[in-house]
C-alpha cells in the first residue's frame, strides 16, 4: 500500500485533553496512520487561543473552547451545535482523501457532507428508539438526526458487530466495515503494577449509563463475605458526588476510594495491574476498550447483560470473564467466582486480549479507507 492520503478525524471532544473510548481509538488510530499519511484531527480547541496544533505528526484543528461537556448529567447539546458550524468554513476549504466522522455527535456528519471529499461515517452506538428514554418527546429530533445519517454516504464503518447489527436492524441497506477498538498490546506488558492494590476495579466516566450504583450495592453484599474487600473507582463526572454518597449510605467509606480521572494512561494500566477484578456494569456501551485493556493487563471481566452494552460481546464467559444479569446479587456472585478463578483465567484473557491490537486494526482500517477512495 504506497498511497499517501489525506486524512481528517471528525469529532467534538480530542484526545488526552478528554479521556474517553472515541476519543482514545481516533488517537491511536491517527498516529499510527500518520507515519504513513497526512492526519487531521478537528475538534473543541482544548490547547487555548490558538486555532492549529501540531504534534504527534498530526494537525490539531480547533473550533471553539468548551468548559463544561455536561449539563444537567448528559453531554451538552449547544457547544457540538457551534462547533458543527464552524467546522463547515473549515472542511470547505480543504481537500481530503477521506474525511472519517463519528457518527455522534450527528451534527458534525451533516457539516462534513458540506465538505467535497469522501465522507466515511464511523458508528460506535445506534439509539434508534432510546432516544425517547433519553429525551421524551425532543427525542424524536435526536431519532430523525440519526436515521438521516443513513443517506449521507455509502460508507459506514461500525465499531462493533453489535452496532452493525442494530444499524442493519434499522433499515441501513449499504455495506457496512467492523472495524473494532483494540489495545497497546505489547506497552500495556511493559507497564508495571501500581503501588496501590485492590481486589476490585472500575474505570470510566461516572455518568449514569455506565451504572456505577450497580457496582456498589453489590460491594455491600460482598462486604457480607470480605469485610476488608477494596475497590477503586478511577473516573469523573456528573455523578461523583451521588456515588460518593450512595458509598456512604452503603456503609462503603472504608472500602471504595475514588480517584478521579488520571492524567496518564499508564497509570490506569498500572492500577488495572495492582487489582484483581474488572467490574465494568455499563448499560450502554458502543465496544468497550477498557474491558480489553482489563484483559491484556490479565484481570477477568465482569460485565452486564444488556441489549446496548455491546461489551458483553467482547466476552467469552467463564473464559476472559462472566456477563451477570442487572442485578446486583448476580453481578456480586460473578464478581466472587471471577475473584476465585482469576489465576487460571489470566492467560486466557491475555490471549483474548492480544488480538485487538492497535497495529493490525489501524492496516485494517487503511484498507477499507483505499476501498472507499472513488
Amino acid at each position: 500500500m504506497g498511497e499517501t492520503l489525506k486524512i481528517a478525524f471528525v469529532y467534538d471532544v480530542i484526545y488526552p485533553w478528554v479521556k474517553g473510548g472515541v476519543e482514545k481509538r481516533i488517537y491511536e488510530l491517527a498516529t499510527r496512520l500518520a507515519k504513513k499519511h497526512e492526519v487531521h484531527i478537528y475538534g473543541y480547541r482544548h490547547w487555548g487561543e490558538s486555532s492549529t496544533l501540531e504534534g504527534e505528526g498530526i494537525t490539531y484543528h480547533g473550533t471553539l473552547g468548551v468548559k463544561k461537556l455536561y449539563s444537567s448529567g448528559r453531554r451538552a447539546i449547544l457547544p457540538p451545535l457551534l462547533h458543527s458550524i464552524k467546522l463547515v468554513p473549515l472542511l470547505s476549504k480543504e481537500r481530503y482523501d477521506v474525511i472519517d466522522c463519528q457518527a455522534a455527535p450527528y451534527f458534525t456528519c451533516y457539516a462534513s457532507k458540506t465538505s467535497r471529499s469522501p465522507l466515511v461515517i464511523t458508528w460506535h452506538e445506534f439509539w434508534g428508539d432510546y432516544w425517547s428514554n433519553y429525551l421524551g418527546k425532543v427525542g424524536l429530533v435526536g431519532k430523525l438526526l440519526e436515521r438521516g445519517l443513513f443517506n449521507l454516504t455509502d460508507n459506514h464503518v461500525a465499531a462493533s458487530l453489535k452496532t452493525k447489527k442494530d444499524l442493519h436492524n434499522a433499515g441501513l441497506r449499504k455495506d457496512i466495515t467492523v472495524i473494532p477498538n483494540g489495545v497497546d498490546f505489547r506497552r500495556i506488558q511493559e507497564i508495571e503494577p501500581s503501588s496501590y492494590q485492590s481486589d476490585i476495579i472500575f474505570v470510566g466516566r461516572l455518568i449514569k449509563e455506565k451504572n456505577v450504583s450497580l457496582l456498589l450495592k453489590a460491594l455491600a453484599l460482598i462486604k457480607e463475605e470480605i469485610p476488608d474487600v477494596k475497590a477503586v473507582v478511577i473516573g469523573d463526572g456528573p455523578e461523583r458526588q451521588h456515588l460518593e454518597s450512595l458509598s456512604s449510605r452503603l456503609g462503603l467509606k472504608k472500602n471504595v476510594e475514588f480517584r478521579g480521572f488520571l492524567k496518564r494512561h499508564e497509570d490506569v494500566i498500572a492500577f488495572m495491574k495492582a487489582s484483581k477484578v474488572f467490574a465494568f456494569p455499563s448499560l450502554r456501551e458502543g465496544f468497550g476498550i477498557v474491558v480489553v485493556e482489563a484483559n491484556a493487563s490479565g484481570l477477568p471481566v465482569v460485565t452486564v447483560d444488556y441489549n446496548m452494552n455491546a461489551s458483553k460481546d467482547l466476552i467469552n464467559d467463564g473464559k476472559n470473564g462472566f456477563i451477570a444479569r442487572v442485578d446486583e446479587r448476580d453481578f456480586a456472585e460473578k464478581i466472587l467466582i471471577a475473584f476465585e478463578k482469576r489465576r487460571r483465567m489470566k492467560s486466557v484473557s491475555m490471549n483474548i486480549a492480544s488480538r485487538y491490537d492497535w497495529d493490525e486494526i489501524t492496516e485494517r482500517l487503511e484498507k477499507s479507507y483505499l476501498s472507499f477512495l472513488p
